[in-house]
């Protein structure tokens, strides 16, 4: 099945880029977010390059503030009919090692809210359009969430999750992707009776992306075998059969023990719905 829409987080650099030129000539409609307008025409330019017939809208947003978020999300609403694959990519890395802690335009902690407390906006924002995009899907697969995580990931304190006491760039951005899968699977519960699987991944090891080379000097993996990791539950047919689980790469993998307590994951989901000022989701939505 080839699902119509496919909205790609963070699609100006790394991952989300390169799964954007990737998909560019497989006939989706690519809805691509960044926090630069020049820098989002830049990456349509090259979709467009790379196949002048693939269509492609462009979001701003910058997720270090949440009423850019929730714009984003209104904007997706109102011109969108269908949102058939969610990729939740946007993020900042751990910076280096002497970066001081920052916070956002909310007065949160800067990698909490730019790569969880963001997508946790968004998704919730979007669910309505995701639910309605299950309509005409039978037989095909419904839509689907993938959560780029990492990892790399710090089990959560709840008493200091702005890590005002030991703060370093590595345990923010850890603790970030931990919640961003605890939230995975939170969701994918939530979301099963409606046939829409929500899986988190860490897609490769040391990318040789802009935030792994600021932080770490040096990569590993190719960034092709991230975008064959994250296309495999996004587009391909295993996704469509798996949800509610982590992978690392390919391979089924076990995030950290605190994914798996329910309280833990009901605690962080009521103190995210506060934080980005949302009132808890019906079953109906």
């Amino acid at each position: 099945m080839k699902h119509q829409n496919i909205l790609i987080t963070g699609a100006t650099d790394g991952l989300g880029k390169a799964l954007a030129l990737d998909l560019a000539d497989k006939g989706y409609h690519l809805l691509l977010h960044g926090r630069d307008q020049s820098r989002l025409e830049e990456v349509a330019d090259q979709v467009l390059t790379a196949n002048s017939a693939a269509k492609v809208s462009t979001y701003l947003a910058d997720f270090s503030s949440l009423e850019s978020v929730r714009q984003m999300a209104q904007n997706i609403l109102a011109q969108e009919r269908n949102l058939h694959v969610l990729i939740n990519n946007a993020g900042v890395g751990a910076g280096q090692s002497h970066e001081g802690r920052r916070l956002s335009q909310d007065g949160y902690e800067l990698r909490l809210q730019v790569n969880y407390l963001g997508a946790f906006l968004l998704t919730h924002s979007l669910l309505p359009l995701l639910k309605a995009s299950t309509h005409g899907q039978e037989g095909q697969g419904g839509p689907r969430i993938v959560n780029v995580a990492s990892v790399g990931q710090r089990r959560i304190d709840f008493d200091n999750l702005m890590l005002d006491q030991g703060y370093s760039g590595i345990n923010a951005y850890s603790q970030s992707k931990l919640a961003l899968i605890m939230f995975s699977f939170d969701l994918s519960e939530q979301l099963e009776p409606y046939g829409i699987p929500v899986n988190a991944l860490h897609p490769a090891t040391l990318m040789p992306t802009k935030m792994t080379l600021e932080a770490f000097g040096y990569g590993m993996a190719s960034i092709d075998e991230g975008v064959m990791a994250t296309k495999r539950l996004a587009v391909g047919k295993e996704g469509g059969n798996v949800t509610g689980k982590y992978f690392e790469g390919q391979r089924l993998a076990k995030a950290n023990a605190q994914a798996y307590d329910t309280t833990a994951r009901q605690k962080l989901k009521t103190i995210s719905m506060k934080l980005v000022g949302l009132q808890p989701v019906p079953s109906t939505f």
